[in-house]
């Protein structure tokens, strides 16, 4: 037996010991391919055609540390992370660049936001002003990556057929689960502000409210009253004739988007080639040399450092869900306080841009937040830029600064508030015949434990809460804008608005990008050729691969969604997201 023991013992201190030389190896490993990685830049011909292939990398808000084929090992599919002012940036560079002859642009599939693509279409309209062109090739169109596309001189397309043609309009969809919750016992209690405050209409009402109907319409006519325009211009055809094509459903296939003159040439993959030497001036397509855009932002585009000692214009990336805690992912309140503290007590900013890409979130941590920005706008002026959402919260948070750009297809407002708290009590007992009982204080201490419905002093409780946080929103929205209260309350009350909308009734001051901030944040420092730093840092090697090993699927993402929202809180959230691409 004694023998048994020390067999025992020993295959357990074996395992012990192979697992922290496993660990030390691996972390050796990383440490060494992040070092490594992150080193060298990637060498580019001498000249040759820049490709924008969008299926091809991630156009993110802010550039990640962690050098991709890295991050592959880790995550299968992963793509190259380039961000916004990177990539605009490179074709910035590009324009001045004599080793680069043309753009090539191919956007199907594109890994990019509704801003991102905006942005970087704007950057190549300024691009096509150096005398070079933009050649852009599309084979299975959308309404987002047609859009793209039509910024260029020649957009050509694959003649082959079964390629999918999907321009057909913008449009989104609204699930609404209220028969199913009544049918699990599920009794959810919302409050709000805000007639159309619609976050949580999918939980207590089975099709869409009046307001929440009128509100998606007069946006999704917004959102194309702006794309469909920019596609007009270039094809020099009508908006109408535009809106009949669709209408009719007449671009099926390849020959249609030629007969409209949607496209200008119809090519097999042989022709491709053939049209990309001739436009690069070479005898065959073997001679062309194609600089790959993820590798040409590496080697073309400066450091965006926020340790420097230079002085610089600080961009703080307002990016995701505004969320409580301390959380590297999203907006986490109390780091994010911590980080504008850090840009405050910073001598060497002169300057703030707050890009916000945020539909909003936690009334507390947007608190937290604008009294921090608050404090940092005293002292360094603070320009803001909006990317796809500056919505609810993260509207809150930036409203009173000195200017606010804004994509026209950012969707921002919904200047109200909601609270959301679900009753399992019918559920535990009829469906799973499970009795709760509580044991209490008071009369109100279980309120929240979402075993019963709310009482009416409860209810009300509830909305004393909401009511005055609405105030607040309403008060700091007409001190930031400077727009009597009353007026403020008439364009709120929920409702969400394209920035081309919000720029009517003076939500925002200015369409224009993220550059655009830059520049003007720069001229209000009183210089130019400051250096950009990125807030907060990026994360580390290590902390983005200990991450994507948190990555679950998107299954878990809605189920961790649901969770979030069916839990005792107050939200200053955008209800929705408009996908089109």
């Amino acid at each position: 037996m004694k023998q048994f023991w020390k067999m025992v013992l020993a295959v357990i201190v074996g395992l012990l010991l192979m697992t922290v030389i496993m660990f030390m190896l691996l972390g050796s490993f990383i440490g060494a391919v992040a070092a490594a990685g992150s080193s060298e830049k990637p060498v580019l011909p001498r000249e040759g055609v820049l490709a924008i292939d969008l299926s091809e990398f991630s156009l993110v808000e802010q550039t990640s540390n962690m050098p991709s084929d890295i991050m592959s090992i880790f995550n299968s599919g992963y793509l190259p992370e380039v961000g916004l002012y990177q990539a605009v940036s490179a074709i910035k560079a590009a324009a001045s660049d004599p080793a680069v002859k043309f753009i090539y642009l191919k956007t199907d599939a594109a890994n990019a936001s509704t801003a991102g693509i905006e942005e970087l279409r704007a950057a190549l309209e300024d691009f096509r002003k150096s005398g070079k062109a933009v050649i852009s090739y599309i084979e299975n169109p959308t309404v987002g990556t047609y859009w793209l596309a039509s910024v260029a001189d020649k957009v050509l397309m694959s003649e082959y057929q079964g390629a999918n043609s999907a321009m057909v309009g913008i449009g989104t969809q609204n699930i609404f689960v209220k028969d199913l919750l009544d049918k699990l016992g599920v009794n959810v209690q919302l409050i709000r502000h805000g007639k159309y405050k619609s976050a949580g209409e999918m939980y207590v009402r089975n099709s869409s409210s009046p307001e929440n109907t009128e509100q998606y319409q007069v946006l999704v006519n917004s959102l194309w009253s702006t794309i469909s325009a920019d596609i007009a211009e270039r094809r020099e055809i009508s908006v109408a004739q535009l809106d009949s094509m669709l209408e009719n459903l007449t671009l099926c296939l390849p020959q249609d988007y030629l007969d409209n003159k949607m496209v200008d040439a119809l090519l097999t993959r042989e022709q491709l080639k053939e049209k990309l030497a001739t436009y690069a001036v070479k005898d065959s397509f073997k001679d062309v040399k194609f600089m790959p855009f993820a590798d040409y932002v590496l080697a073309k585009t400066p450091a965006t450092t926020s340790s420097s000692s230079k002085p610089k214009i600080a961009v703080l990336y307002v990016d995701g869900n505004i969320v409580d805690g301390k959380a590297n992912q999203n907006v986490a309140g109390d780091r994010f306080t911590s980080v504008i503290d850090k840009i405050r007590s910073d001598k060497n900013v002169k300057a703030v841009v707050l890009r916000v890409n945020s539909p909003g979130g936690s009334v507390l941590a947007s608190e937290k937040i604008k009294h921090e920005l608050d404090l940092l706008g005293e002292e360094k002026p603070m320009v803001a830029s909006y990317g796809s959402y500056a919505a609810s919260g993260g509207y809150w948070i930036s409203n009173n600064c000195s200017k606010i750009y804004t994509d026209a297809t950012t969707l921002t407002g919904s200047i109200g508030v909601f609270g959301m708290v679900p009753d399992f009590s019918k559920t535990t007992k009829n469906l799973l015949h499970v009795n709760v009982e509580s044991v209490k204080t008071h009369k109100h201490a279980d309120m929240y434990g979402l075993m019963r419905p709310f009482d009416q002093s409860e209810y009300n409780f509830m909305l004393h809460s909401i009511e005055t946080i609405y105030d607040k929103f309403t008060t700091t929205v007409s001190e930031g804008r400077g727009i009597p209260k009353e007026d403020v309350d008439a364009i709120g009350q929920g409702r969400v608005w394209t920035g081309a909308d919000a720029l009517e009734i003076k939500l925002v001051d200015e369409i224009g990008t993220l550059e655009d901030a830059i520049a003007y944040a720069t001229q209000l420092a009183g210089g130019s050729g400051y250096q950009v730093a990125e807030y907060p840092a990026p994360l580390t090697a290590m902390e983005e691969i200990m991450a994507s090993f948190g990555k679950g699927n998107n299954g878990d993402y809605v189920l961790a969604k649901i969770a979030s929202e069916a839990k005792p809180q107050i939200l200053a959230r955008m209800p929705f997201e408009v996908i089109f691409y």
